[in-house]
């Protein structure tokens, strides 16, 4: 499991009938990655933590070069309540380029790192940087649960030329800003309709002739997506939606 990397990563929103041709011509460049179930998908839950100004909302929203954020990471499969370990993940971006420093922790340990600043024991010097990075993070912007994020993923490995390389597709997207523990079951809404899904591509140097041309060929857009963003603003969006159908409620 790669702890530390850095690499680009691009994004484009595309269509249920647009990601069955791509992943037609997938076949004949990459291979599914190996975490998939028997239909090549895996399931992924995350927790954002954000100020209470938000500003890593904003700074996303503002098309800052240069934003960080901390998230807790899941892998449930079918039984959200039997996951153990969970992936702490501080994302650095400037510009393109997106640096990730990973933490492999049991559950309770991750929250109270991300919640509490308590940096787990016994870690290796490296995994130590990482926690002291976080629990850092955690004190000066008083960093909070935010929102959960949670969709199915399909991702494809590059070839022999492209052994970095990632390609991945995020579909029944939803989140919720309720219920914030990782590993809760709750409701989750929306925040993008059911068709439509967020690709990914990401690759440590620079984006391969063959890759170009089969998005030009599908008519792919990049686009400035994110999803702790979308499923915020989606969950705040409800809210009000919420307060305002009780408010007439209570007066009419």
């Amino acid at each position: 499991m790669i702890k530390r990397f850095n690499r680009y990563e691009l994004k484009y929103i595309i269509d249920v009938r647009r990601y069955r041709a791509l992943v037609e011509d997938l076949k004949h460049f990459m291979i599914p990655d190996e975490y998939g179930d028997v239909d090549g998908f895996y399931r992924v839950v995350s927790l954002y933590y954000d100020s209470p100004t938000l500003s890593g909302y904003w700074s996303k929203i503002e098309g800052l070069k240069f934003r960080r954020k901390l998230r807790i990471r899941i892998y449930p499969g079918t039984d959200i309540r039997r996951v153990e370990t969970a992936f702490v993940e501080i994302k650095q971006r400037t510009n393109r380029t997106v640096q990730k420093r990973r933490l492999i922790l049991p559950i309770d340990l991750a929250e109270r790192l991300c919640t509490e600043a308590e940096i787990p024991e016994s870690l290796d010097e490296d995994d130590f940087v990482a926690a002291s990075e976080i629990a850092y993070m955690v004190r000066c912007l008083h960093l909070r649960p935010k929102a959960i994020v949670s969709y199915r993923r399909r991702a494809y490995m590059g070839g022999r030329y492209e052994t970095g390389m990632r390609l991945t597709f995020d579909m029944q997207l939803q989140g919720r800003t309720h219920a914030l523990k990782v590993d809760e079951i709750a409701n989750n809404q929306y925040f993008m309709p059911p068709d439509w899904l967020v690709m990914e591509v990401k690759c440590n140097e620079r984006v391969p002739a063959w890759v170009s041309s089969l998005l030009a060929k599908h008519d792919c857009q990049l686009r400035r997506i994110s999803k702790y963003c979308a499923a915020l603003a989606n969950g705040v969006r409800l809210l009000h939606n919420a307060s305002d159908h009780k408010e007439n409620l209570y007066y009419g």
